[in-house]
């Protein structure tokens, strides 16, 4: 009788334990939002013609030789391997590294965008005509992307499809708001894009100053919290270069030493980075 108790009380544990878990209808949506996160971050670093997958061998393909030259230098595998770790991240470091600095030069040139479109429609060129334009008179940094929209607009005469290519190339979500803006404005009419355009304006001009003033303030704390999780692993490697030192990281106890440290350091930089981050705009027009 106790064990039939027992086994129904921990069945019903199970049951409730179950029900708490969403299945796995979600796990593909994050996949895919993980991705296309990246691949706008690809976007605005300047490699168009590398995918997600590319960045990821790259990602091993860095970590594997850093290893191996690691190991062979300082004679301990486990070193070698942490810092193979530690190089695999670079390749995703400089790829986000120089999005966020174009996501900051956009910030600074989009007002004047803006300003541009609505002067021209207020002058009487169309939709299409404004927007090319942009590739000839507009900011220095958004002329190519403009430029093509010109030439497939012209090519094509599809409006809409050729939105479609300039938000694959901004991969920005001010351009998506102004290309959607654009695209209810053609296809249901109306005379309120002008002043549209102009709040716009006003709202990413606030917004480019108190950014800017937030990251100036911001910056020496977090490349002072950067170099005190890079300081450990530099003085590893100076240790390193002393055989002796480097045969010690090689016992078990070594070892752990090393994965006890490198867990830390991932946290203590996710903490950092999620603390000392400002919250930045998400596409949802893609």
């Amino acid at each position: 009788m106790a064990t039939a108790l027992g086994l129904v009380l921990g069945a019903g544990v199970f049951l409730v334990w179950w029900s708490m878990w969403v299945p796995d209808a979600r796990a593909p949506e994050v996949a895919v939002a993980w991705t296309d996160r990246l691949r706008d971050d690809l976007v605005q670093a300047g490699a168009q013609g590398v995918g997600p997958g590319g960045l990821v061998g790259t990602t091993v393909g860095v970590g594997l030789v850093v290893a191996v030259i690691g190991a062979g230098v300082t004679g301990s595998l486990a070193i070698g391997l942490c810092f193979g770790v530690i190089a695999a991240r670079g390749p995703f470091a400089l790829v986000r590294s120089r999005a966020r600095a174009r996501r900051s030069r956009m910030r600074e040139v989009w007002p004047e965008a803006v300003d541009n479109l609505a002067s021209g429609i207020r002058a009487g060129l169309s939709l299409p005509e404004s927007l090319g334009q942009l590739g000839e008179r507009g900011p220095e940094a958004l002329r190519e992307p403009f430029t093509a929209f010109a030439r497939d607009y012209r090519s094509t005469g599809r409006f809409s499809d050729s939105l479609d290519a300039l938000k694959g190339r901004l991969a920005d979500p001010v351009a998506d708001r102004i290309v959607e803006a654009l695209r209810l404005t053609r296809e249901v009419g109306g005379t309120d894009i002008g002043n549209l355009l102009r709040t716009l304006s006003h709202f990413l001009r606030e917004d480019a100053r108190t950014r800017g003033e937030l990251e100036a303030r911001q910056s020496w704390t977090v490349n002072a919290a950067r170099l005190a999780i890079a300081a450990p692993w530099v003085v590893l490697l100076m240790l390193a270069s002393q055989p002796q030192n480097a045969e010690a990281y090689d016992t078990a106890l070594g070892t752990f030493v090393l994965a006890a440290g490198g867990a830390v350091t991932f946290l203590a930089y996710r903490l950092m980075a999620r603390f000392g981050r400002l919250p930045q705009e998400q596409r949802v027009m893609r």
